[in-house]
């Protein structure tokens, strides 16, 4: 197994990150509508009619998500769950709703510096 070294300040300091993004877009993006366009793009992928809700259930699978990365426990999991959701939600973003994305680009490379952030911690922690 590749492992990284990383103080306990790191470790921290990225888990916080990690956790306060997933729980930003889940509470602010998607259950407050604090940007909108999450359910536009929401809609044009499961279709308006489920929009609302859909964006709505997504929201708290993301502050969940946040949640579990708070915890600490099964890092390696979590950042697995974190990949394919991001994975999956930027797969289908460009395929049915590039359109509607700021920058198709820059949030592939956004969210795989991300992606990379997310792994480090995963790989360089305390296994719980």
């Amino acid at each position: 197994m590749i492992s990284f070294p990383a103080s306990d300040t790191v470790q921290l300091a990225a888990q916080t990150v990690i956790g306060t993004v997933w729980v930003f877009h889940g509470l602010y993006s998607k259950l407050l509508n604090g940007i909108p366009r999450h359910r536009l793009i929401v809609g044009r992928v499961l279709g308006n009619r489920f929009a609302a809700t859909a964006t709505r259930v997504i929201g708290v699978l993301e502050v969940l998500l946040g949640l579990w990365v708070f915890t600490g426990l099964q890092p390696v999991a979590c950042a697995g769950v974190q990949t394919l959701a991001l994975v999956g939600m930027n797969t289908l973003e460009i395929l049915l709703a590039g359109d509607l994305l700021i920058s198709a680009t820059g949030m592939v490379i956004l969210n795989l510096g991300f992606l990379a952030l997310v792994w480090h911690w995963a790989l360089s922690g305390p296994r719980i």
